[in-house]
């Protein structure tokens, strides 16, 4: 059994949470074949993306609450077992209909991974020194979408695009088995509570009326938002309509996720130094330039994959930094119950981001132009929800504190 503050722990921790990227990212240069193969239009194979971030949203609200009275390995069993029977409907669909009931079911069990392993690194750690772990962490995550999209187009050219589904099937059981054997129970008999609805939604009413929860994770949520709608449109925009091979978006996006990489990286060296909030004015500033730039070349008319690639890099080492801390942020005052917390913190979240990808696909034109601009403005309101509501929530706080 591992120790709960050991390096093995946080990997663990973060091989757990890789499931939420892995099955959006891996399976994203197949997008096209899939279409082919089951007779189908980009919309359709784009609903599966915002079908599954829809259902990841829903089963948020629920499994963090129950994971606050029952602990958080039950429920993290309990929704890789599904993930992992989900995965099976998705490799063998004989139809767009039952891949997007295999996709819905994926999300519902998926859920478990991302916001129980946040909830955890709270368990252990406190308030402070999660924001440095979270970001370890998604550094260690980084390695998911990196190699995903690599993986899923290598599997595309030799085994078809059932493969895909069939290697989260394995990664599923592979993590049925390391929770079994291997996790301990993070979370403390004195934190469990109620699961009432009562106390659920006292809950949910508590933490939507602190401005500081809010704000963060409106700024989470439109960076997420952003990453969300390359996500949903980059495969059509990259290879149907800029002609990179399945392989070659692969590597363009392997060297996005390096960006993300080195924003977590920085997030973590840097925790202490500048501290919180001076992070994440230097983030938002970053995904605010990247996008605008990203949605100005698109607007000129300027369609090549490096005024695609270049500043999606760049606004995902914004969104590295991002991520880990306000994560960290909407967390920090919650312990008694960080898993409605991180519930809420990710239903609001997702489900943003789900909006997004749907617009993309709604409106897609056949140019960059619909996706850019969507990362574009998502960028820009992270940096207003920070200037607007979070910098006046940690000023206040701090001059409360300095009163006390």
């Amino acid at each position: 059994m591992l120790r709960l503050t050991s390096p093995a722990t946080v990997v663990t921790l973060a091989a757990l949470t890789a499931l939420g990227p892995l099955a959006t990212d891996m399976y994203l240069p197949a997008m096209p074949a899939m279409a082919e193969a089951l007779d189908t239009g980009p919309d359709q194979i784009q609903l599966t993306l915002s079908l599954y971030m829809a259902g990841f949203a829903m089963a948020q609200i629920f499994c963090g609450p129950i994971s606050d009275r029952f602990g958080r390995k039950p429920v993290m069993v309990a929704g890789f077992s599904l993930f992992l029977l989900a995965s099976l409907l998705c490799a063998f669909a004989p139809s767009i209909e039952w891949l997007l009931v295999g996709r819905f079911l994926q999300a519902l069990g998926g859920a478990a991974g991302p916001v129980l392993g946040r909830a955890a690194v709270r368990d252990i750690y406190g308030p402070i020194e999660a924001g440095r772990v979270l970001s370890y962490m998604a550094s260690t995550m980084a390695l998911a979408p990196a190699l995903a999209p690599v993986v899923g187009a290598g599997l595309l050219l030799y085994f078809g695009w059932q493969s895909i589904f069939v290697l989260l099937t394995f990664y599923a059981g592979i993590m049925l088995l390391v929770l079994a054997l291997l996790m301990p129970e993070p979370l403390s008999p004195a934190n469990r509570q109620s699961i009432s609805p009562r106390a659920i939604l006292r809950n949910y009413r508590m933490l939507l009326t602190q401005r500081a929860f809010i704000g963060y994770t409106l700024v989470n949520a439109s960076g997420f938002a952003s990453l969300f709608a390359f996500l949903s449109g980059s495969s059509f925009v990259l290879i149907e309509f800029m002609g990179m091979t399945p392989f070659e978006y692969g590597i363009g996006f392997t060297l996005i996720v390096a960006g993300f990489f080195s924003g977590t990286i920085f997030s973590g060296r840097y925790s202490h130094r500048l501290g919180r909030d001076r992070l994440l004015l230097l983030a938002t500033l970053c995904c605010a330039l990247a996008g605008s730039i990203m949605a100005g070349l698109a607007v000129a008319g300027i369609y090549a994959p490096w005024a695609v690639i270049g500043p999606h890099i760049l606004f995902l080492v914004g969104f590295g930094i991002v991520m880990p801390q306000s994560m960290s942020g909407a967390l920090a005052p919650n312990p008694q119950c960080a898993g409605a917390a991180s519930s809420l913190f990710g239903f609001l979240q997702m489900t943003i981001a789900a909006l997004a990808g749907a617009l993309v696909g709604q409106f897609h034109d056949g140019t960059s132009r619909t996706m850019a601009i969507s990362i574009g403005l998502g960028g820009v309101f992270a940096l207003v929800a920070y200037l607007a509501i979070v910098r006046p929530a940690s000023r206040a706080a701090a001059a409360s504190q300095a009163r006390s």
